[in-house]
């Protein structure tokens, strides 16, 4: 990634996103824009512990140490990606806390489908693909992490990264892709931001007003139609070195994934899925 490539883009207007996002009896309560950060994720689980509100939203321009699934770690070069995380506060049943990343991944999903015309799908639990003939490319990862430090008031925080602008030959690994890969180039990140969370603000409070029912609230039935996991083959890395191939039958109503293996059939909290070809 060269300088002149990400200087000309612009940088994220603040403004603008809080105009569009913040309104009176809304869920988003402030968005702040920062130069550089190691993880907006870990900045505000930093914030939540000092009793930030619900609907604090924290982006970034360059992301010096994201954090992924499994503790792997990356870094964002500057506007090239959008990058943010959101801080949310539910009163919901702790099984159903599962969901929250999931909604993330389906928010963006339809913002990414909207705004640059580009059909992303979702890989269990919260991948951001777009299907391919060369296979699927990653466009956004997305990570939940929880504050407990308050056991009356639980925080949320759920962190995206979604590469925007780089060039096929500039992404870090092969099954990796961006909007500007997929031909979508003209896609501004604030315009993104803006329609991923106005769409998480209207699935949450769905969500929310159902106590946590995914089923009741919508969000499950539209989370297993754009997840193109299930019905696939797949291997899972799991905790503990572990690992399962089967076939992925269902996303049950705590969003865990229902694998069919030599063992009968499992609900998966977790893991790192790789999809299978047939015949792989």
């Amino acid at each position: 990634m060269t300088g002149e490539h990400s200087s000309e883009i612009p940088p994220l207007d603040r403004a603008a996103i809080t105009a569009a996002a913040v309104r009176p009896g809304g869920l988003w309560r402030s968005v702040e824009v920062v130069p550089e950060a190691g993880s907006t994720n870990t900045d505000l689980i930093a914030r939540s512990k000092e009793g930030a509100p619900e609907g604090t939203v924290l982006a970034t321009e360059h992301q010096t140490a994201g954090k992924g699934r499994l503790g792997r770690g990356f870094t964002t070069p500057p506007r090239v990606a959008l990058t943010f995380s959101v801080l949310v506060r539910p009163v919901v049943p702790p099984d159903s806390l599962g969901w929250l990343s999931p909604m993330m991944g389906a928010a963006a999903v339809a913002a990414v489908r909207r705004l640059a015309g580009v059909g992303a799908v979702l890989k269990w639990p919260n991948d951001v693909l777009v299907p391919g003939e060369g296979g699927e490319g990653k466009l956004a990862g997305i990570l939940a992490e929880a504050d407990f430090s308050d056991p009356a008031r639980l925080g949320v925080v759920v962190g995206m990264g979604l590469n925007v602008a780089q060039e096929r030959g500039e992404l870090p690994v092969r099954t990796a892709t961006s909007l500007r890969a997929e031909g979508a180039s003209g896609t501004g990140r604030g315009a993104l931001l803006a329609a991923v969370l106005a769409g998480f603000e209207e699935r949450y409070t769905a969500w929310t007003g159902t106590g946590g029912d995914a089923g009741t609230s919508g969000l499950a039935a539209e989370y297993r139609d754009v997840c193109v996991t299930v019905g696939r083959g797949v291997r899972v890395h799991l905790p503990g070195d572990r690992l399962l191939e089967g076939t992925a039958t269902g996303v049950d109503d705590q969003a865990r994934l229902l694998v069919a293996g030599p063992g009968g059939e499992q609900a998966l909290s977790a893991g790192d899925v790789v999809h299978v070809r047939p015949g792989d």
